[in-house]
């Protein structure tokens, strides 16, 4: 499937470092994609626990942070480009999972970065049955960006 012309607003207030490039981001959604976009911006916010654990608090009841909370675009017809929503991904959750589960810190980006944009597209694991196809899908796609399967 082509994909065409993304942009990454990539968002990094706290200038954390050892985040992922604006390279390997747009690769990562680009094939995360399930549809075609002529024109494509996808925001990318990484962030420190405080605000992921406040974010996460405040829009899905849990106190603590979290890896990656995917907000949605309620309206975005407006916009002369497609934009399917905000990624807010807490570096320091991905890093010290990665550690924890002996993961290549760059492959569990990229899950999170994939996963992240297949919430952006409707894709959910509530029930069995879609978190069978949520992670069939990731694995998939993130077989075909070279990493191993994340789960």
């Amino acid at each position: 499937m082509k994909k065409s012309s993304i942009k990454i607003d990539l968002q990094n207030d706290s200038n954390i470092p050892d985040t992922p490039s604006i390279e390997q981001l747009e690769n990562w959604v680009s094939c995360s994609l399930q549809s075609n976009f002529t024109q494509l911006e996808q925001t990318i916010r990484v962030v420190e626990e405080s605000e992921s654990r406040s974010l996460n608090k405040t829009w899905r009841g849990k106190d603590k942070a979290t890896n990656v909370l995917s907000f949605p675009a309620e309206d975005s017809e407006y916009l002369d480009y497609d934009h399917l929503g905000d990624l807010v991904i807490c570096a320091s959750v991905v890093e010290a999972e990665a550690s924890q589960q002996n993961k290549n810190p760059v492959s569990h980006w990229a899950h999170m970065v994939v996963h992240g944009m297949l919430h952006l597209q409707g894709f959910d694991h509530i029930t069995d049955a879609q978190a069978e196809q949520m992670e069939a899908m990731e694995i998939e796609i993130l077989t075909t960006l070279g990493h191993t399967n994340p789960y």
